[in-house]
């Protein structure tokens, strides 16, 4: 049965493959292409991990080498695939979830020109995350890495007539390659360390390997993370990448391409294990960007930039999670998929929300769509409060779970999810008030209305999974089944008990909550953003000045120095060049004065040269 691993690669690379260079006489029929290429994929995946659920804990890592990719001297990289437990959750995620985003596309995308291109574009994109979640070597990860940076580019941006879609592809592009270079720096300093590059090779020779070399290939990979999943300080693209179709952001921006950094950081456990700093500034990294990305998104009327800050945030829990080692692994992954299933609800639920308010992201527009809406209503109820942490919903189970790690790990890392957890409370019961309840704003001629069923049945799916997915901690069970590959859990060890935590947690939302419904729920939200804000208001609308600082930074004095080197090189390279050529033209001129053709010239030259000889004789016998 494993044998057919690299079907689950193939079927949507083919799909890609077809969509894209089929032609218009693909048109009729591309988009099922795309959703039975992705659905197949699934139905494998299931099938392999029911297959490696029967086997022993100890055989439940399977490698397949497909061809040998290149080779170079005694160094040689096959294009060889690893399915363990990590990976054969990724794949079901994937495919999974999606393959729903590719059927709610079929109703979104419907009346688009060139839906079966887009469609052409997801498919890559999910073969390119297939391709990095099972590559077995560090360089085929690196394949599927930058192909994911491709797709991404295309998704974003697709509407390319528009300017802000455009500009925005570019800056996640531009972003993406500053992370990139952490991960081409970091897979040359391994293959430089350990002569390998494959996961197997590496992890048995890394505690040979110093310390210092160890940390600053933790700190590469980090800042490849970094990019790809939007963390600081490489997160300025995540907000403006909502300029794509709105299932381009439920794909990449909240169940895939932003978790890639995450299943960097946990595969390379056997790096950050060995190397605590390294390890230190994982944590840091994601208790800044929890924050940051809650605090950004208090303050957005953009339904779709407000769930993007939500990514940046949830996606800081998942990294902290990392951060804490063997201790926090499993549970980073553990909300890495509940966080799959309710974002992506959400995502799509906002999508629904625009179809039926004629593209409109502008909360203030909306209000009171609770009794227009209902499938979409509910279906986003039951993400908002899995995200919140409400319990028995799954980010009531994962995410606790973070908070409570942290606080057995260090009190100021706890307080930093805990403080977050509250936050969280506030912007998303800001945007359900906004969008579901307070009174309709609604412009004129737009009539709400319920998205068709083919948008609204993968909402139903998410949100039950938004509701049962905490179902994977039931007896550890997720715990357990990760340990082959992130190591054995700790036990550990709380100054309060485990059920006063969750209580504090749920008291710190509830005040987020409240202060919403104060600030919100009992007061009428006006047409247009109000101008007179606190100064944190006014920071949190500028994403926190965190594209004013690089653009202050390094944008302008890169423009700067590329206008000096301009007038350098016109001046003084091109200068010097022109004049050469000048005088040497000069003296060309010069010289050819003396060929002129005339008998009297020529017989005058040979009179004063033979002159000449003479005084050097007479001077030379003096």
């Amino acid at each position: 049965m494993f044998s057919l691993l690299w079907l689950v690669i193939a079927l949507p690379a083919a799909g890609a493959l077809v969509l894209l260079l089929g032609g218009k006489r693909t048109d009729r029929w591309g988009h099922w292409l795309g959703v039975g290429t992705v659905a197949v994929s699934f139905v494998i995946s299931l099938v392999l991990f029911f297959s490696l659920l029967g086997r022993d804990e100890s055989d439940r890592s399977i490698g397949q080498h497909l061809w040998t990719w290149f080779s170079a001297g005694d160094y040689k990289v096959g294009l060889d695939l690893l399915y363990d437990p990590l990976s054969a959750l990724f794949l079901m995620l994937i495919t999974g979830v999606g393959g729903l985003i590719h059927v709610y596309s079929v109703g979104y995308m419907e009346h688009d020109p060139r839906r079966r291109r887009f469609f052409g574009y997801l498919n890559l994109f999910v073969a390119a995350m297939l391709t990095l979640v099972l590559g077995g070597d560090y360089v085929v990860v690196f394949l599927g890495w930058e192909g994911v940076g491709l797709a991404s580019y295309l998704l974003i941006g697709f509407w390319q007539y528009k300017d802000s879609a455009a500009f925005a592809a570019k800056k996640a592009f531009v972003v993406n390659r500053v992370g990139d270079i952490g991960m081409a720096l970091g897979v040359g300093l391994l293959f430089a360390t350990f002569g390998t590059t494959s996961f197997a090779g590496v992890s048995k020779l890394a505690p040979q390997a110093s310390g210092a070399t160890l940390t600053a290939i933790g700190f590469l990979l980090l800042l490849a993370a970094c990019g790809k999943s939007a963390q600081f300080p490489l997160h300025t693209w995540l907000l403006d990448a909502m300029e794509g179709p709105t299932p381009v952001s439920a794909l990449i921006h909240a169940a895939t391409m932003v978790t890639a950094g995450v299943y960097l950081i946990t595969r390379s456990n056997f790096i950050f294990e060995l190397a605590p700093h390294a390890r230190t500034g994982v944590a840091v990294i994601g208790c800044i960007t929890l924050l940051l990305g809650a605090i950004i998104g208090c303050a957005k009327d953009d339904i779709k930039k407000t769930l993007a800050g939500s990514t940046m945030s949830q996606i800081g829990y998942m990294i902290l999670a990392s951060g804490l080692g063997v201790a926090g692994y499993a549970f980073a992954i553990f909300h890495l998929l509940t966080h799959g299933f309710f974002k992506a609800n959400m995502f799509l639920g906002a999508g629904s929300v625009m179809h039926g308010m004629e593209d409109d992201v502008d909360m203030r527009h909306y209000g009171a769509l609770r009794k227009a809406m209902p499938v979409t209503f509910l279906t986003f109820a039951m993400g908002y409060l899995a995200i919140i942490g409400f319990p028995g919903f799954s980010g009531f189970w994962s995410k606790d779970k973070i908070i409570e790690t942290a606080f057995e790990n260090n009190t100021i890392v706890g307080l930093c999810a805990l403080i977050g957890a509250g936050i969280t409370g506030f912007y998303m019961t800001r945007l359900m008030l906004m969008t579901w309840f307070t009174d309709k704003r609604w412009r004129e001629n737009v009539h709400p209305h319920e998205s068709p069923a083919v948008m609204t049945g993968p909402l139903v799916v998410l949100a039950a999974l938004s509701v049962l997915g905490g179902l994977l901690l039931l007896g550890d069970w997720i715990v357990d089944w990760l340990s082959p590959v992130v190591g054995e859990h700790p036990e550990g060890h709380l100054a309060i008990p485990g059920i006063v935590l969750s209580l504090i947690v749920l008291v710190v939302v509830a005040v987020g909550i409240a202060t919403a419904w104060f600030f919100v729920g009992r007061n009428e939200v006006p047409d247009v953003a109000p101008q007179r804000v606190s100064p944190v208001t006014r920071a949190a609308r500028a994403e926190l000045y965190g594209d004013a600082f690089y653009d202050a930074v390094l944008v302008r004095p890169g423009e700067r120095g590329a206008g000096h080197m301009v007038t350098f090189d016109h001046s003084v390279v091109d200068g010097a060049a022109e004049g050469l050529g000048r005088s040497f033209n000069g003296l060309s001129g010069g010289l050819r004065l003396l060929q002129n053709g005339y008998v009297r010239s020529y017989a005058l030259s040979l009179l004063g040269g033979a002159a000449l000889v003479v005084a050097a004789l007479l001077v030379v016998n003096i």
